[in-house]
């Protein structure tokens, strides 16, 4: 008796084992593919002529939830090709500790320092978990505070929305501007020269 009882028990060992080691019905299969080292180049269908390319030490993209994240960003840029023709030009440059890329192409972040080079303006772009900074493809970006930095202008915004040419669309009422009318600097073929 004590011997069929010493078996039965090894058996509900084993069995408990074997059951542990088991995957899960909640965790279903993975999806999506993981890259390391990557350079990626982004053709958003809502800005025809622009392409954001980056290098990137990790890409995770998930179809399941319509998002694509890199991590480890370098050589962020967004590139545009004049409308007769020709080589592409740099047009700003993105910095982030990561981004998200959702299923329209936008590209959305905590934290992002933006140069438009044309304007030779430096934007710190900061957000939240909840209200991330957005750079919309087609139109420019927003944040929930932003830090300017330009030959005409200094400010700091509030509920910043800002289009790829240096129009600021919308700003909170504690926003701050400073503009300089005898700047000491201005912007040629997107370098800071003195006047």
């Amino acid at each position: 008796m004590l011997r069929t009882g010493v078996y039965a028990l090894a058996a509900l060992a084993v069995f408990a084992l074997v059951f542990s080691r088991m995957p899960s019905a909640g965790a279903g299969p993975e999806t999506g593919a993981r890259l390391s080292g990557v350079q990626l180049s982004l053709y958003p269908a809502r800005d025809p002529g622009a392409v954001w390319r980056f290098s990137a030490e990790r890409v995770v993209s998930d179809p399941l939830r319509g998002e694509t994240r890199l991590t480890g960003l370098a050589d962020g840029g967004r590139w545009l090709t004049p409308q007769g023709g020709g080589a592409a030009v740099l047009d700003a440059t993105l910095d982030a500790p990561d981004l998200t890329i959702d299923t329209q192409d936008n590209l959305l972040t905590r934290q992002a320092q933006v140069t438009l080079v044309q304007q030779c303006a430096e934007i710190d772009l900061r957000g939240t978990r909840e209200r991330p900074v957005r750079v919309e493809q087609g139109s420019g970006f927003s944040a929930p505070v932003a830090q300017v930095d330009s030959p005409s202008l200094v400010a700091r915004l509030t509920n910043l929305r800002m289009t790829f040419d240096f129009q600021i669309e919308e700003a909170g009422e504690d926003s701050t501007f400073e503009g300089d009318l005898d700047a000491a600097e201005t912007c040629e073929n997107g370098q800071r020269v003195a006047l």
